[in-house]
């Protein structure tokens, strides 16, 4: 039987955030690829795409919150250690597309492991730290396991090669780490050990197109039919959405073809366009509360796990739609990174709607747990 608790405990605000962003994004996804004169005589398959794996996602959201979440405490090391035979796997069989080996396929099916290893480094981290809680901060000789738990998949990751989301596991694991406490001098060394894994990254795990991406973002004029050319034509419709946008179905570089990847990279772009300044403004204040409200179940949660876990999964979503944002305005390198919840994606959306199902998990059983 449900205890009755469980329900008064609902986290309303969590799941109407979720559902707003998700319908933006269907209606994006559907003026991304049905935008132009002929629009009456398209189907929009993305759209309906993208609504199916959304099923998919509401029901692992469930699932993840029927349980309590201290279940995954005992799983860490397990749940990780799959995700990072997934990745392997990848390497050796995964699907090629576009010269990128990200994807397994099972039957008809084709997913990201690398979208499921966000998750896991997260429990895995959560695990760690809590069950050595530090007053004084971690030292050097306490976060050497999650370093290498952290660079594993992010060597995969980068191999495949999809910097974007080694990026966003590097950044949420850093952000777990500093949020648990990092004694100064520990900080200091990391902080150099970063600076020399950057240069050793450039120089021997970057692929050339990667490394022309972070030079044409330093130069933008560097090569504007070529590596510049998506960041060009993102500005460009997102500066001619002006205040108020020129409506729904009515972006011109959308519907003209020249912005490219405007359903994965560049939605946001899209939004601009067709949204202008005050519906951007908007989908980004969503994002702020979401992350807000995230990093509140945290604080509310009673017990270390809980309130890690949280960080973590809000840290995700943070980074993500912070990196996307960023690509779409010029202020970041294009590094492959999609808007959480609105970009289209199946593995995406599946692996954020199972962190929020876990954050409301987190939030619906505080009061299980004594202060």
């Amino acid at each position: 039987m449900i205890d009755r608790r469980l329900v008064q405990h609902f986290d309303w605000v969590l799941l109407s955030f979720t559902l707003l962003l998700v319908g933006i994004g269907l209606l994006a996804l559907y003026s991304a690829v049905n935008a132009g004169p002929d629009v009456a005589h398209v189907t929009g398959p993305l759209y309906l795409k993208q609504a199916y794996w959304f099923g998919i996602g509401a029901a692992v959201m469930v699932v993840m919150f029927l349980f309590n979440y201290k279940w995954l405490n005992r799983w860490a090391f397990a749940t990780y250690a799959l995700s990072v035979a997934l990745l392997v796997a990848v390497a050796f069989v995964g699907k090629e597309v576009s010269g990128s080996q990200r994807w397994l396929s099972v039957g008809p099916w084709s997913f990201q492991p690398s979208e499921l290893v966000k998750i896991s480094v997260v429990i895995v981290l959560a695990k760690y730290f809590s069950d050595r809680v530090s007053e004084e901060g971690f030292t050097l000789k306490d976060l050497w396991k999650p370093l290498i738990w952290t660079l594993i998949p992010f060597v995969l990751i980068a191999k495949q090669p999809d910097l974007g989301t080694g990026l966003v596991v590097l950044l949420m694991a850093g952000s777990v780490t500093l949020f648990v406490k990092i004694e100064h001098r520990s900080l200091i060394l990391l902080t150099a050990g970063g600076v020399v894994g950057s240069l050793v990254a450039w120089f021997f795990l970057l692929q050339d197109y990667q490394k022309e991406r972070i030079l044409v973002f330093l130069n933008p004029d560097r090569d504007p039919l070529g590596a510049g050319y998506h960041v060009k034509q993102s500005i460009i419709a997102v500066g001619s959405g002006t205040l108020v946008g020129k409506g729904f179905l009515k972006g011109t570089q959308n519907a003209l073809s020249f912005l490219p990847e405007q359903h994965t990279d560049f939605i946001f772009s899209v939004l601009a366009e067709e949204w202008g300044f005050l519906g951007s403004t908007l989908v980004v204040t969503v994002y702020l509360l979401l992350v807000i409200w995230g990093l509140s179940v945290a604080m509310r949660s009673k017990e270390p796990f809980g309130t890690i876990l949280a960080v973590g999964i809000t840290s995700m979503i943070f980074w993500q739609a912070v990196i996307n944002v960023g690509m779409a305005l010029g202020l970041l390198p294009v590094v492959g990174v999609t808007l959480p919840l609105i970009s289209y994606g199946g593995s995406s959306l599946v692996a954020i709607m199972l962190g929020i199902g876990i954050l409301m998990n987190i939030s619906m059983r505080r009061f299980m747990f004594k202060a």
